[in-house]
């Protein structure tokens, strides 16, 4: 894309701030959810993943759509994109809000409406956040530029959005429920405001020979084989962070046995490191690459995990440092696979569809997370695991899940990114520039 949009930090805080709320709310769904309805209702665990599963995979699976619905926003105008924002941010906030107040619309001691009414008011905020997200990535992937700028424009995504995080993982605790919702309200409206007054994308050419069917453009990027390689890696590395993720809350409070006041502390240090890391890493990104610095990313991560799987009850204060460096680790994976992203759609020369492109890889980062809930959560609760179950041997199949079976994953996203992005036959080609 030679014909990049300038982009300052200015247009970087107006395109980036919209990321805060997204990442806001996505801390409460995948990370505090199940952990607030197990303990708040005394849901079980093995109920609980299956509708997380089902949930998720539903929203997995209408990404793809979402996105060829968003190439078909951004076909018509700039102005439609931020139009249909609007509409499907007031259905994020609904859902949301509801979600963490199920009280107002059932008996939250009666199990099975309960479950029933959260699965619906999954699909609707897995929805609207789906939607909202797909057309924020679109936007910055069609505002071109190299490697480096790529970069930058990601990193205000995700640097923003990891604010969001940060302020998601404490208000709960310091301030409770009804404020985390009327924060998120508050950080949603102003973010899509300084979203209408953000630089706009370059207008798509019509393209001769394209197809504009919705089924024909969806499976465009799948016939792309630089970007079905990226997706393997991005797949790989996505379940090892996903696992975690799900599991961290009930690490802290029964394999370290830390009081609940800390679990804040550890969050907000994971988050803070990951979004004060990005712009070290980026000044890496000029010297080594994408992917090479996304790879020490990785291999840091493994380290600091094999590390954890050594802790037990009392190590409150190492399990700080660890929530240090995996946050360091992870300021990788929220900016350069999305980097490397941008570059292999401004290499096919397929910015209409770039929508279609981040369905997929949204599809793929929802997959990641409906299986880490869907599969670990049931699993150790075959294992003898429940929250607050002091058993050794439940103890030690959390650690494996939290931390060893990471570890592995991370090792086979490694091998992947090595052998299929940085080592592949066509780096030979522009895509050498991104590795």
């Amino acid at each position: 894309m030679s014909d990049a949009i300038r982009f300052g930090r200015l247009d970087g805080l107006r395109y980036g701030l919209l990321g805060l709320p997204l990442a806001f709310v996505a801390l409460p769904l995948y990370v505090l959810l199940p952990n607030h309805y197990a303990l708040a209702f005394g849901v079980p665990l093995t109920a609980l993943g299956g509708v997380l599963l089902g949930a998720r995979l539903l929203d997995a699976l209408v990404d793809p759509w979402l996105g060829r619905l968003s190439d078909r926003l951004f076909a018509r105008s700039a102005s439609a994109v931020l139009g249909a924002g609007l509409g499907v941010a007031a259905l994020l906030a609904l859902g949301f809000g509801l979600l963490f107040f199920p009280q107002l619309l059932v008996d939250p001691s009666r199990h099975g409406p309960l479950l029933l009414v959260v699965a619906v008011l999954l699909a609707l905020t897995y929805a609207g956040y789906s939607a909202l997200g797909i057309a924020h990535q679109s936007w910055g992937a069609r505002l071109g530029g190299d490697a480096l700028q790529r970069s930058r424009i990601v990193g205000w995504r995700e640097g923003l959005g990891l604010v969001g995080v940060v302020l998601a993982s404490v208000t709960p605790t310091a301030a409770g429920l009804g404020a985390m919702v009327a924060l998120f309200l508050l950080a949603l409206a102003v973010g899509w405001l300084a979203w209408t007054r953000a630089p706009r994308p370059i207008a798509d050419a019509p393209a001769a020979g394209r197809s504009n069917a919705m089924p024909g453009a969806m499976r465009q990027p799948l016939r792309d084989a630089a970007f079905r390689r990226l997706l393997a890696v991005f797949m790989l590395n996505g379940i090892a962070s996903a696992i975690p993720a799900t599991l961290v809350l009930f690490f802290v409070q029964d394999r370290l046995q830390a009081p609940a006041s800390l679990a804040p502390a550890f969050l907000g240090c994971y988050f803070v490191c990951a979004a004060l890391s990005i712009p070290l890493w980026l000044r890496v990104v000029p010297r080594f690459g994408l992917a090479r610095t996304w790879l020490a990313g990785m291999v840091l991560s493994i380290g600091v995990f094999a590390w954890a799987a050594a802790m037990g009850a009392g190590d409150a204060m190492p399990f700080l440092a660890v929530c240090a460096l995996s946050g360091a680790a992870l300021g990788t994976d929220l900016v350069l696979p999305g980097a490397l992203l941008a570059g292999v759609i401004a290499d096919a020369r397929e910015r209409p569809n770039a929508g279609a492109y981040f369905g997929w890889w949204n599809f793929a980062t929802k997959l990641n997370l409906a299986l880490a809930a869907g599969l670990a959560l049931p699993l150790l609760g075959l294992a003898g695991y429940a929250p607050g179950v002091r058993d050794a041997v439940a103890l030690q199949a959390l650690s494996l899940a939290y931390c060893l079976l990471p570890c592995v994953l991370k090792l086979l996203a490694v091998s992947a990114l090595w052998t299929l992005v940085i080592r592949a036959p066509s780096s030979s080609s522009p895509q050498k520039a991104l590795s």
